[in-house]
């Protein structure tokens, strides 16, 4: 009887434990939120000239945390915001004044890439297109998907992969491929996150359209 006791006793020690340790575990998890935010959304700055306007973007870090775009300093797409998830994630803005025409999310897991071709083929020309990754951008894109993306100035997107992170700032009609794209691939062997490379920052100023 002693032994039962002292076994109940253990059980319920473990138990306490256990939900001690689920509780640390949340705690924990909120905090690593709160100081990834703690300098806000954008967490680059910057100034531009008055002909110009700011642009940061951030891929996904692994498949925890979701891609931010921020246009003159001010979120536009992000996982707080409802409107980014994993594949890829686009911004339309006005080439003009800056302001955001449209956002999309396309999952290329378990989506279908013909929303995503459709999506880029409404693209007006006087519009800037700025683009982030987050988990897997690729396994459905298609060669009429790439060539759309390349018609806009991107050249790392023939060679995207599983798994790769991708940041891109292009134009449709451009004549020349975009000097904003940065692009790490997925190998095992450099990666930050096991599975997946480590996170791209880029930020920087886009020229007025006024053409």
């Amino acid at each position: 009887c002693r032994c039962v006791v002292i076994l109940r006793v253990y059980v319920v020690v473990l138990h306490l434990f256990v939900v001690v340790l689920c509780l640390f575990v949340v705690v924990l998890h909120q905090i690593v939120i709160v100081l990834y935010l703690c300098d806000g959304p954008c967490t680059i700055k910057r100034e531009c000239p008055d002909d110009h306007y700011s642009f940061f973007i951030q891929s996904g870090a692994a498949n925890v945390f979701g891609p931010k775009i921020c246009i003159q300093n001010e979120l536009v797409l992000g996982t707080v915001l409802n409107n980014a998830a994993a594949g890829i994630n686009l911004v339309t803005v006005n080439g003009e004044t800056g302001a955001v025409i449209k956002t999309g999310t396309f999952n290329m897991f378990s989506g279908e890439v013909e929303p995503l071709i459709d999506f880029l083929k409404e693209i007006d020309k006087r519009s800037v297109v700025l683009v982030a990754s987050y988990d897997d951008p690729s396994s459905k894109l298609n060669d009429e998907a790439r060539k759309l993306f390349v018609e806009m100035g991107s050249s790392s997107i023939q060679t995207l992969g599983f798994r790769d992170n991708w940041v891109f700032v292009g134009g449709k009609g451009e004549s020349m491929k975009s000097k904003y794209e940065k692009y790490i691939k997925n190998d095992a062997s450099t990666n930050k996150y096991e599975n997946w490379p480590e996170l791209i920052n880029m930020d920087g100023c886009i020229p007025k359209r006024l053409d």
